[in-house]
């Protein structure tokens, strides 16, 4: 481990002088992470990519603000986050509004499927959400944000947060049993 730690300290020294190798390197190491955090907040692939790809200039730029001694990727991960906010921010005129009929968001469930409910199902299912509610799940469930903190981050009040927050779950909860639904008439 010590290996691959001064490796990677080797490599942001030279992004810190500008060396263009170790830029490649780095953007080589941390594809797969950053590409994941992206993919989280952005419905597709294409816009998840200008993010990261914007998130990786981001960092080229203020490198030199980066404290060598501490660890990359949650930094990295700030950086990516606050990008997919700058692009959703940039985007939202053209992001659909969804209404949801209130029977549709009702909390009747089977608690045994709702309880098999594992982290991959879960970032399949984001996809299904508008817009804006992945990114409040995200930003709390994930990130670690409280409502007020989303609320200045989104521009909305923290009272909305949490209702989008509430809304999310309740449509991830409903695609997820819609899905085990299929399996099992499948099955049948």
């Amino acid at each position: 481990m010590g290996d691959i730690a001064n490796k990677e300290k080797e490599i942001l020294s030279g992004c810190i002088k500008g060396k263009i190798k170790d830029q490649e390197n780095l953007y080589k190491l941390y594809f797969s992470f950053g590409m994941s955090v992206c993919l989280r907040y952005l419905q597709n692939r294409e816009d998840a990519v200008e993010v990261l790809n914007d998130s990786f200039l981001k960092v080229f730029e203020n490198i030199n603000k980066f404290d060598i001694e501490k660890d990359f990727k949650p930094w990295f991960r700030r950086i990516i986050v606050n990008t997919a906010l700058d692009h959703y921010r940039k985007n939202k005129k053209y992001m659909q509004n969804v209404e949801l009929d209130e029977k549709e968001l009702s909390n009747n469930y089977n608690a045994e499927l709702y309880n098999r409910l594992n982290a991959e199902e879960i970032l399949a299912l984001l996809k299904n959400l508008p817009d804006l509610y992945r990114l409040i799940f995200n930003l709390y469930e994930i990130e670690g944000y409280n409502h007020e903190e989303i609320g200045e981050k989104l521009g909305i009040a923290a009272g909305t947060s949490r209702s989008h927050l509430s809304r999310a779950k309740n449509i991830l909860r409903i695609k997820y049993l819609e899905k085990e639904s299929k399996k099992c008439n499948e099955i049948i």
